[in-house]
């Protein structure tokens, strides 16, 4: 039995299975070439060394190491974890193992780590978003595998992208918002780059209306039920008292909702609230919240499907998929 303070190899495999290395490497790539009897010893040495296969290693001849990589801007954020789900899902008995990394809201952090990623050699890349520096767009390009951004939409991706506009989110709430009589507005968002871009679509959007000023609170760091209080508290403090809050996420709005309740405020009578994401908790939350719903397992899902004909060599018939949104009613707004 080879010793626990080294790695264990396909070497130390064939001596315990008493066979020839190249037995091995053929049992574990074509079983159905090896004898029965041969490949149930290969086995239980496997088991009883604990070998793992070094993919990478064995993989160069194919430039193939059957991972793919997604990264996401937090993993605190659970507005991510059902495309993410969808995505790994999709991917299950392919042969391809998923590996997440968190990059932060941050350009240069996204940078690093996906400099980080391509040392590693993955087969594909999944972004959170479609912007990113100069430097790390020339990296991925010239990595030569199949990317697919999400979460956003654009007419020149890197190669693929499954997403939806937040501008046009931004402009739908406001309408959405003002066709029910409102005329007072105010922001409650987190610091990230797509709530900013769907706030100022939204500010922009009232501005065509004729409302002239739009009150906002942006809070750093990940969207949270505090945040949402803090903010809606900042507004109050201001004299936001009466009108319509679109936040950054449904998990904020129901901060707002907390905090509104908290003062006294009637919802929506004096205060009428819009989140975003439509997360399971949305409709149960009291009042039920309304939201902005995207169809976030499609996402994942769309977006594996189009990293799978890449690497499979198969027609693209789509490499820009929006898949839309819509806007939830409920009792909030």
């Amino acid at each position: 039995m080879p010793r626990a303070s080294h790695s264990v190899t396909l070497e130390d495999v064939a001596r315990v299975a008493g066979v020839a290395p190249a037995t091995v490497s053929r049992a574990m790539n074509n079983p159905e070439k090896v004898a029965g009897k041969t490949l149930k010893r290969i086995n239980a040495a496997i088991a009883a060394t604990g070998y793992v296969p070094n993919l990478l290693a064995g993989g160069l001849a194919s430039n193939r190491s059957h991972l793919i990589v997604a990264i996401i801007p937090s993993i605190l954020n659970p507005v991510y974890a059902e495309t993410i789900q969808s995505f790994i899902e999709r991917l299950d008995g392919t042969g391809y193992q998923v590996l997440i990394g968190e990059s932060g809201f941050g350009l240069d952090e996204e940078d690093r780590l996906v400099t980080t990623i391509l040392s590693r050699r993955p087969d594909a890349i999944f972004l959170t978003g479609i912007t990113h520096t100069r430097e790390c767009r020339r990296k991925l390009l010239a990595a030569g595998i199949p990317v697919v951004e999400t979460w956003d939409i654009t007419p020149t991706p890197l190669d693929l992208v499954v997403g939806f506009s937040h501008e046009s989110v931004g402009r739908a709430a406001a309408n959405y918002l003002y066709d029910r009589g409102h005329r007072q507005f105010g922001i409650v968002a987190a610091d990230d780059p797509r709530a900013q871009n769907r706030n100022g679509a939204f500010c922009a959007e009232l501005a065509r209306l004729g409302v002239e000023r739009v009150e906002s609170a942006v809070i750093p760091g990940v969207a949270s039920l505090a945040h949402g209080r803090i903010g809606f508290r900042d507004l109050a403090n201001r004299g936001f008292r009466k009108g319509a809050v679109f936040c950054s996420s449904d998990t904020i709005a129901h901060g707002v909702i907390a905090e509104a309740q908290a003062r006294k405020l009637r919802i929506p009578g004096d205060i009428a609230i819009l989140g975003f994401g439509d997360q399971s908790f949305a409709a149960y939350t009291n009042p039920a919240l309304s939201s902005v719903r995207i169809d976030r397992a499609a996402m994942g899902e769309l977006a594996a499907h189009a990293v799978l004909a890449r690497l499979n060599d198969e027609p693209v018939s789509n490499p820009m998929v929006d898949i839309g949104f819509s806007i939830i009613e409920r009792d909030s707004a």
